[in-house]
Parts: structure tokens; sequence; C-alpha cells
């Protein structure tokens, strides 16, 4: 059996919550690790999503954790990026939870993932974002449970 779990680790970009406003980007520290995973759990909207009430989910990079900057196509994999870094758009109803994934190749140290709202959000929508960070230095990787 092949094994993912000594070889991963994982760490919250945007905790479990339920969001109306932007969130405060964390910064996620990539050293150490050759690979990374943004996994975006969305649930229910809480509104209809159109071109002016929506969510934008930019993705931006550093090499020092000061000066960030937008990630682009060429960074990703996966995903088409929007300008300013956006890998995904919340801009229609959506009436089922999903997960989405987008693979990052950028090769810089830290990422931020910002949940950028535009408009008018009455009630919140349940969001959680997690890095997988994989191919590290140091293997096997300490288990989470």
């Amino acid at each position: 059996m092949r094994d993912i779990h000594s070889d991963i680790t994982v760490v919250s970009a945007i905790g479990a919550v339920v969001l109306a406003a932007d969130n405060t980007p964390a910064a996620i520290d990539l050293q150490g690790y050759n690979a990374a995973e943004i996994v975006l759990s969305i649930g229910i909207g809480g509104i209809t999503f159109s071109g002016t009430n929506k969510i934008e989910f930019k993705l931006t990079h550093s090499d020092d954790d000061s000066a960030y900057s937008d990630v682009t196509t060429d960074d990703m994999l996966g995903v088409t990026v929007a300008g300013a870094g956006i890998i995904k758009s919340l801009v229609a109803a959506h009436a089922a939870a999903a997960v989405y994934r987008f693979g990052y190749k950028g090769g810089k140290r830290y990422l931020k993932l910002l949940a950028d709202f535009s408009g008018t959000h009455g009630a919140g929508t349940p969001i959680a974002a997690n890095v997988i960070k994989g191919h590290g230095f140091n293997q096997p990787e300490a288990a989470q449970a």
C-alpha cells in the first residue's frame, strides 16, 4: 500500500468559519517542502452571489513574508488565475457545499490566501482552507491526529 500520510503535513490557511467579510490572511511557511496544494472548502452560500455581491479568493506569495505579489497562472496547477491572484470566484448561486483544490508550484517560501468580499453580504458563507505541504525534506512527517 502506498503511504501518503508520512509525506504530507496540513496547515490551516482559513479556519473553518462562517464569514461575511474579508479574513485576515495568515502567512503559510513552505520552508522545507517541495510541494503545496491549497484545498478550499465552501459551504452553501449565505447569499446568492453575483458580479457585485461576490467572494474572490486571492492567493499571494513572497520570498520574505514582507513583500507579497499575486500568483499567476504560471505559479499554479489546475487553475487559470484571473487578475490580482484570483484562484476562485463566487459570482453565481452556490447551492451545495463543494471542495476545490489548487496546486502551487511558484517556488516562493510564503503563501497567503484572502477571501475578498465585495458588495453586501447579509448572511455569512461557511469557508475553510488548508494548505497541504508535501515532499518535505524530513521524512516521515509527524502525525497530526
